[in-house]
């Protein structure tokens, strides 16, 4: 989840990839507006990388802000899209205490607060270089494709179904992320699992999408000039593209399903609840939400908050001043927006915007406005809210000041029920022995575990459910099994991830996630049957997600 890590794993991506046909050899797609050419083929694998394909125009100038538009003219000149494309990035300055407050909190060793504060200062004092391939104009997709696949897609007349596609949108925060995740996001294991059963396998896809005050930047006063939530229209722009394009690649367009980790997750709930369910089906056929994340901040008040706060950064006093300043401006108020945040938070995700998301896709889902046709599989880590607690909750008191100013329109009588009756103070009757802990089961419960039961009530109990409960099974912890690609110090199982990969991809091709020599995935069901990942082994388990909790949340009485 942290960047240091995904820049070390840069490396090792790159060693994967090898171009064997010259430059002039490898195939040209027409998709009308633009010619684009694979930017190189993996021998070992077989598979074509068609690199950083426009799916928008450029987002900037009056297009900042707004939602985007569809690439414009019919440039007939050959891009091979070698020039990578990064949008903006920041990251809050907690993360750097959560790097060093986890692994000790684990381990149950002492925690020196003060060093971790220093950690903090230097970094802002001494921050690190910017990526070269960051950009505002980001707005671009990867599709990789095997060979076999994109031959036969190639070939006049012919009447054979497509290929399964499998649509990766990345987790983030909603202000950080790319989609090859600096080397970490490489489909190889993926495409080789989808082919364990002897058939031609998956096309894959990953997408950008605008971040942080780019592309959420949100509130009444945004609205009257610009566009909320702008990156979920970003996301909604690429998925159809996908149905407009990618039969040209040799995939299916009636066989999509869209997967993503947290944010990226998070991002799929709203695209499954997009519009109330009123603006037709999504463009997709199926979903995989793994940790489905994102922080309930509905109100209007805190949207101007932040959008007021940003124009100030920026020294202007109109929206239309900040579409006129350079980039560079921008990306600096950004970072420094984003870096000040609330531990635990990011400033931006997606709010309520009375267009996209009239509700809280929790709260829609209860009320059925959602596309009832998707097909769902879910997967949820067994410790999710550590990486985002605190560790100065040191009492009752500091535990109910994190919940008023967590949820800031939460009113005095249900801030009580969170505090005193969902979770009590620490006893031997709680599940948290520490404030710690009960920040944590908080945090996980009205963040992210929540929402696969959400989703699992609003498909009937229909779909596919899984723990990862690996130690310690931390939020992010399963982004490695999900991309392995061989022996990896962050698996502790190869199995288990490989295992992990043929469900994947047997539930794109067949809508059931299977395999010839694996255990049997049930369906949630009435008696809530899911599996159980932890490391050791794969079995069928009951869900131990505290129900009566969730549904407590799902009523968004907290606003």
């Amino acid at each position: 989840m942290f960047q240091p890590l995904l820049l070390l794993l840069a490396a090792r991506f790159l060693a994967v990839t090898k171009a064997a046909p010259a430059a002039t050899a490898l195939p040209v797609v027409d998709l009308g507006y633009s010619l684009h050419q694979a930017s190189s083929f993996n021998s070992t694998g077989r598979t074509y990388n068609f690199s950083n394909i426009r799916y928008a125009e450029p987002p900037i100038g009056d297009l900042r802000f707004r939602a985007p538009v569809p690439p414009q003219g019919g440039n007939r000149s050959v891009d091979r899209g070698l020039v990578g494309k990064v949008c903006p990035q920041a990251n809050p300055a907690w993360l750097l205490i959560t790097e060093q407050f986890v692994p000790a909190y684990l381990t149950g060793q002492p925690f020196n607060a003060s060093a971790a504060e220093a950690v903090i200062e230097a970094a802002a004092a001494s921050p690190g270089p910017a990526d070269p391939r960051e950009t505002e104009d980001c707005l671009f997709l990867d599709v990789v494709v095997p060979e076999q696949i994109f031959n036969r897609a190639s070939q006049s007349n012919t009447s054979t179904k497509g290929a399964p596609v499998l649509v990766w949108i990345y987790g983030g925060g909603y202000t950080s992320g790319e989609k090859t995740g600096y080397g970490l996001y490489n489909p190889a294991g993926l495409i080789k699992a989808s082919q364990i059963d002897g058939s031609d396998g998956v096309v894959y896809v990953a997408l950008n999408y605008r971040l942080g005050a780019f592309g959420w930047l949100a509130g009444p006063t945004l609205q009257s000039d610009g566009t909320s939530n702008a990156a979920l229209y970003d996301q909604r722009l690429a998925l159809q593209w996908v149905q407009s394009n990618i039969h040209l690649f040799g995939g299916d367009p009636n066989r999509v399903t869209v997967f993503g980790q947290s944010a990226g997750a998070g991002s799929i709930m709203h695209q499954i609840t997009a519009f109330g369910g009123l603006a037709g089906k999504a463009p997709f056929q199926q979903a995989i939400l793994q940790s489905a994340a994102f922080q309930n901040i509905p109100g209007n008040f805190e949207q101007e908050q932040t959008f007021n706060g940003f124009l100030s950064l920026l020294n202007v006093s109109t929206l239309q001043e900040a579409r006129q300043l350079p980039s560079n401006t921008l990306v600096q108020a950004n970072i420094q927006q984003v870096g000040a945040s609330a531990y635990g938070q990011f400033t931006y995700n997606p709010v309520l915007d009375g267009l996209f998301a009239p509700g809280i896709p929790g709260k829609l889902l209860l009320q059925g406005s959602f596309d009832l046709n998707v097909k769902v599989m879910l997967g949820y880590n067994a410790n999710e809210g550590l990486v985002f607690t605190s560790p100065f909750l040191a009492n009752d008191t500091s535990y109910d000041a994190y919940v008023e100013s967590s949820f800031p329109d939460i009113s005095p009588p249900v801030a009580s029920y969170v505090q005193n009756e969902l979770y009590p103070a620490p006893s031997d009757n709680t599940p948290y022995e520490d404030n710690i802990g009960r920040s944590s089961v908080t945090i996980a419960d009205s963040s992210f575990v929540c929402n696969t039961v959400y989703l699992e009530r609003a498909f009937g109990n229909q779909t596919y459910t899984y723990q990862f409960s690996t130690p310690p099974a931390l939020h992010g912890q399963d982004v490695d099994y999900t991309f392995f690609n061989g022996p990896d110090a962050a698996v502790e199982s190869d199995a288990t991830a490989m295992a992990l990969q043929e469900y994947v991809t047997s539930f794109a091709a067949s809508g059931v996630p299977s395999g010839p020599s694996l255990p049997r995935f049930p369906l949630y069901g009435n008696d809530s049957r899911i599996l159980n990942l932890n490391g050791s082994s794969i079995s069928e388990m009951t869900d131990p997600i505290a129900k009566e909790r969730c549904l407590w949340w799902q009523k968004a009485l907290y606003y």
